[in-house]
């Protein structure tokens, strides 16, 4: 048992950069959304010169530029930002679901993290709760996924940085 490699994504960044992209719709909730994220990047060691965060109008719009954030090459993770409230129209299943729907692809087209913190909530009220309310901050979760899962990749590629390394563990 003790010859079995074990590997699991740490917090520390190794001077990793980050792009986050944000709706501007429903930005009372989105803006606290962004907040928590950057200051989730910002703790675990993400300077400011290496976040780049981009403003969408909604939550259509974030697949296409988390696309182009990817193309660059210049990110080790990405953050999803957005929220899309239920109406009494499909609206809502359209825009949540090809968002997602796009976000997984792209991370999967890419081999980049994702983290996925579009709301898709019933109620105003249930998106302000999980934007700092007591439901927690999910930006801020996102972002933390982004950074855990960039390192985890950065290991199982063997990149130089990460806590473990290649064949280390």
């Amino acid at each position: 048992m003790s010859q079995i490699q074990r590997l699991q994504g740490q917090f520390g960044t190794a001077n990793r950069r980050f792009g986050v992209v944000a709706a501007r719709f429903n930005s009372r909730v989105v803006d606290l959304l962004l907040e928590g994220a950057v200051d989730c990047l910002r703790r675990h060691g993400v300077s400011d010169d290496r976040m780049t965060v981009v403003r969408v109008p909604g939550a259509w719009e974030l697949p296409l530029a988390l696309e182009e954030l990817a193309q660059t090459g210049r990110f080790d993770g990405l953050v999803a930002l957005g929220v899309v409230i239920r109406g009494e129209t499909p609206h809502f299943d359209y825009v949540a679901g090809e968002c997602s729907k796009l976000s997984s692809a792209l991370m999967q087209r890419h081999r980049i993290p994702v983290g996925f913190g579009v709301l898709t909530t019933d109620t105003s009220a249930q998106a302000v709760e999980r934007a700092g309310g007591k439901l927690g901050n999910k930006g801020w979760d996102a972002a933390a996924a982004a950074v855990e899962m960039a390192d985890l990749v950065a290991q199982i590629r063997g990149d130089q940085g990460s806590e473990l390394g290649g064949a280390k563990g």
